[in-house]
């Protein structure tokens, strides 16, 4: 299959998934603590010369990593692949925050940012290394000369995590599951498929909302694909389900990896 369909097949997939889910993500990860995480993240960039108040965030979703910096004072841009998600960061930013409808591999510009970051795995619905490095290079572009990038990427241990259990939120009379499907291996540079369902909570019945498929990247495909579109790694951190980005990264029990770069 062609690199081109390939790319279409990734784009369409994270599209219908996050299409579907869009009503009902904020209730799925009302448990997140963004603002806590977010200034933690700050901490991680404040040694490498993190200067202005100039942020893209990229994979936006409906808001939830961008409005704790709105609020510390940053201008804020976003783009997102999902219109029905950003319809929903629209509602709760106004028109304080630029919001775009476009897909991170074809390498959208939209300014000039001190601070560029991808998310909540946002990465790893890239399923090949050609799009990481499509997106690397089009996040490096949208960099001042002395900005930083940072970006994580979710470790074998969720896709471990997954395959053995189902994650269950219980929001407002509504029971959201998250759980592995079909038959996979999580070894490194795996693709992992999974399913978003919700129930009534206390009740058997489910109703299938969305399907998610992520690639797992390796250290060593992140710095490579870094590298290639001219970008420099400063540092990596790991990351546990506390949300505190810690040195050295251990991938056997750490959940996500939290790279920061620079243009090189």
């Amino acid at each position: 299959m062609g690199g081109l369909a390939t790319r279409q097949i990734a784009g369409d997939s994270a599209l219908q998934a996050f299409e579907a889910m869009a009503p009902f993500y904020d209730d799925f990860t009302a448990h997140y603590q963004y603002e806590f995480w977010t200034a933690e993240l700050l901490g991680v960039l404040s040694p490498h010369g993190l200067q202005g108040r100039r942020l893209l965030d990229v994979a936006c979703g409906t808001g939830k990593s961008f409005l704790p910096m709105t609020a510390r004072g940053w201008d804020v841009a976003g783009y997102d692949l999902s219109a029905s998600m950003l319809a929903r960061a629209r509602e709760k930013a106004g028109e304080s925050v630029r919001l775009e409808v476009a897909d991170m591999r074809d390498e959208p510009v939209l300014g000039s940012f001190d601070l560029v970051w991808a998310l909540d795995d946002a990465i790893n619905y890239l399923l090949s290394v050609e799009d990481l490095e499509r997106a690397l290079n089009g996040m490096r572009k949208n960099l001042t000369r002395d900005g930083l990038l940072l970006f994580d990427v979710n470790e074998l241990a969720v896709y471990r995590a997954l395959r053995a259990e189902t994650i269950e939120v219980d929001r407002d009379g509504r029971r959201l599951l998250w759980q592995a499907t079909g038959g996979w291996q999580a070894d490194p540079g795996a693709l992992c498929e999974f399913s978003c369902f919700e129930a009534a909570s206390g009740g058997d019945g489910r109703q299938k909302h969305s399907a998610h498929r992520q690639r797992h990247f390796t250290e060593t495909e992140v710095l490579t694909a870094m590298e290639a579109v001219g970008l420099e790694c400063l540092a990596i951190h790991g990351q546990g389900t506390d949300g505190i980005p810690r040195q050295p990264l251990d991938v056997s029990t750490h959940t996500k990896a939290v790279y920061v770069g620079r243009s090189a």
